[in-house]
């Protein structure tokens, strides 16, 4: 979920994430629709979990409590990146230390691996070119401050949209894959 201007933060409630002043946590409220419910339901689906700690904080108090409307979340692994936490008692939560330990649990066997929020874990994962999908809700609206999802530190990528919708409230769905790497050209002749 990320406005116009690439911000990520808070966008599930005003009390979300209030770091350095945040003022519009609950940004995506206005936007919800049929289409915007379908892609949502769509993505809970089992799977485990990547997460920062900041987010996972966010999560733990609220999902154990809340999981009428994604029971896979209490059900999956949680794989948390933290140096600073090493138990929990969210049921099958782990904590990892590293960039080894993701890459470790990228090349095993199991469910696809989604991360939500956890925008410092993105750009880590970013910068070491260990995303292979991108499923992203562009909102209409500029927010101007905020945690951003790309910064400067990206490994240059290219990627293939797969899937899109714009739903009646304005909000584009995109998927997009791994391809490979960036490909350039000259503006204005035929690609061959």
């Amino acid at each position: 979920m990320i406005s116009l201007d690439g911000v990520m933060q808070a966008p599930g409630g005003p009390k979300e994430d209030k770091s350095n002043g945040f003022k519009f946590g609950g940004w995506t409220a206005p936007f919800g629709d049929e289409a915007y419910s379908k892609a949502v339901k769509n993505e809970i689906k089992p799977a485990d979990y990547l997460l920062g700690r900041k987010t996972f904080e966010i999560w733990e108090d609220y999902w154990p409590k809340n999981a009428a409307f994604w029971p896979g979340i209490n059900e999956g692994n949680k794989y948390v990146l933290s140096k600073t936490r090493k138990k929990s008692d969210w049921k099958n939560s782990n904590f990892i230390k590293s960039l080894a330990d993701i890459k470790k649990l990228k090349n095993s066997e199991g469910l696809d691996i989604q991360v939500w929020g956890s925008s410092e874990l993105v750009h880590l994962l970013l910068k070491n070119d260990l995303v292979d999908e991108l499923r992203l809700k562009i909102h209409p609206l500029i927010l101007g401050k905020g945690k951003k999802l790309f910064n400067d530190t990206a490994h240059p990528s290219g990627f293939t949209l797969v899937e899109n919708t714009i739903t009646t409230t304005g909000v584009v769905l995109a998927n997009y894959k791994r391809t490979g790497e960036v490909k350039t050209g000259n503006a204005g002749k035929t690609i061959k």
